[in-house]
């Protein structure tokens, strides 16, 4: 079985994913074969596998970051949060069903089987895997069914590093009055603590790592810097939001209140030339040169809101005026005439959508769950420029649409993967724009499109960009860690 190491948190967003992403790229440099695993993830923003199973954004990046492909293993459960206390329940990258908070809580030990399945099934594969915690494992009103943090190190005999964010202040705080809230048997599987996100001299923090040491009784194992490092996030858009590049072209996503899957646009973001913002108001909307409608996890409310806080009315405006609109997944069903949902799969009901392409979508409670690989049949419009050109991509959506968009797929099978009318768009395409010849088009199309003829832009191969921050990620982590005790605590165990 494979060596565990588990980097818990003094809370959510503390660090723990991009902490294991770095290690599992610091074993994989050291010649280890490397896993991630997270027990239960929450999130919206998912990843589809090679065998069309749905896991977490998190465990798919921690992988690639890791040199190996993701796997449903890594991420056994995976919830989605549907409203602010229910959520889909995926199980072994399916649809397990739609339970409350308290409904899931009531039935998640039944749970505890298929997870260390998951584990024992990777561990018997690979040399390390670097487990994930989630939240805090100090919530004491969660803390006796457990299966994520103490409950997991348990279960897969992993020793804890302890991360918190120094970033935020009151790490010394967090950090000891986590280990004051652990049971005793739990602060023995505590290894070893980390600070993440320090800007600052170290030397000034010195006593301070003296005096956090003798207050946890673990050793301090580093004081990991703010890594200016560009790895994709899972669910949180307070970096993209705030750092918005300048650019000729401007493109709007519509910033809805469950977006999910909005890694979509990476490849847009790092384009030196074109601005990709994101819209949560009309005042915020501006003079883009194209909108995007991104994922949701429940489209007909988002577009409820959309309808209600006045977007739907400016983006009808902005396309009756021959702008360009481009939906994917959820956005491409709220472009369409009609969305029904007679068994109540997101939203329940019938409702009207934005009416921009002749399209319905009818709702059902299979999920489709699929990767691939084609191009582009002969787009018509403003990006007639993507007509030929290869994508790959993935599907995950409840509900099906009527199309007309032929696209020529691998083997040259024809399949319908989306719909268009003049300079409206639609597909269930995630990921298309993760190719750079798709983002050339794009941008040679939308230059066109404002009478700009040169080509005063620069795309970035979006695989070799991420490639570059693990590596990145994985030295400024490794100066900042002392490596040789943590092999000692992997070598050791509990």
């Amino acid at each position: 079985m494979a060596k565990a190491l588990m980097i818990q948190g003094t809370a959510s967003n503390s660090g723990k994913s991009l902490l294991t992403a770095a290690l599992c790229r610091i074993f994989r440099q050291a010649g280890y074969s490397a896993a991630p695993f997270k027990a239960q993830n929450m999130a919206l923003n998912s990843y589809i596998t090679k065998e069309g199973l749905e896991i977490g954004r998190a465990q798919a990046v921690q992988a690639q970051a890791a040199g190996i492909e993701p796997d449903v293993r890594m991420n056994p459960v995976l919830l989605k949060p549907s409203s602010d206390t229910g959520s889909q329940v995926i199980v072994n990258g399916e649809v397990f069903g739609n339970y409350s908070a308290k409904e899931f809580y009531a039935m998640k030990q039944s749970l505890r089987p298929k997870i260390k399945a998951a584990y024992d099934s990777l561990a018997a594969q690979y040399d390390i895997i670097v487990l994930e915690g989630a939240g805090s494992p100090a919530e004491i009103n969660l803390k006796q069914d457990d299966l994520v943090n103490m409950g997991m190190a348990s279960m897969a005999k992993a020793p804890v590093l302890l991360c918190g964010d120094i970033d935020r202040g009151g790490v010394f705080a967090s950090l000891a009055g986590t280990m004051l809230l652990l049971e005793p048997e739990e602060r023995k599987l505590v290894k070893g603590t980390i600070i993440n996100k320090f800007r600052g001299d170290i030397e000034i923090l010195r006593p301070g790592l003296t005096q956090l040491e003798a207050l946890t009784g673990v050793p301090v194992l580093g004081v990991v810097p703010w890594l200016t490092v560009d790895i994709e996030e899972e669910d949180s858009l307070s970096e993209k939001l705030s750092h918005t590049q300048a650019g000729m072209i401007d493109i709007a996503v519509i910033r809805l209140p469950r977006i999910s899957n909005f890694t979509d646009f990476g490849a847009l973001e790092l384009a030196q030339g074109i601005r990709v913002r994101y819209v949560s108001t009309p005042e915020q909307f501006g003079h883009p040169a194209m909108i995007i409608l991104p994922g949701t996890k429940n489209t007909m409310a988002d577009l409820l809101w959309m309808r209600q806080n006045g977007l739907e009315a400016v983006i009808k405006k902005y396309a009756a005026a021959g702008g360009i609109v481009l939906g994917i997944c959820g956005g491409y069903q709220m472009l369409g005439e009609e969305l029904r949902d007679p068994e109540q799969v997101e939203y329940g009901g019938t409702l009207a959508g934005i009416g921009l392409l002749p399209d319905s979508t009818l709702f059902l409670p299979q999920k489709t769950r699929t990767r691939k690989q084609g191009c582009f049949g002969q787009v018509k419009g403003a990006l007639s420029d993507l007509s030929g050109i290869p994508f790959e991509g993935y599907e995950i959506h409840m509900g099906t649409t009527n199309s007309n968009i032929p696209l020529t797929l691998a083997g040259q099978k024809k399949e319908k993967g989306g719909s268009q009318q003049g300079n409206i768009y639609g597909t269930y395409y995630h990921g298309i724009f993760d190719r750079l010849e798709v983002v050339q088009a794009l941008a040679k199309a939308l230059y066109r499109s404002q009478g700009l003829e040169g080509t005063d832009y620069t795309v970035y191969d979006p695989e070799a960009y991420r490639q570059k921050q693990f590596d990145l990620l994985a030295e400024g982590v490794q100066k900042s860690l002392a490596m040789e005790e943590i092999y000692r605590i992997l070598e050791k165990g509990v």
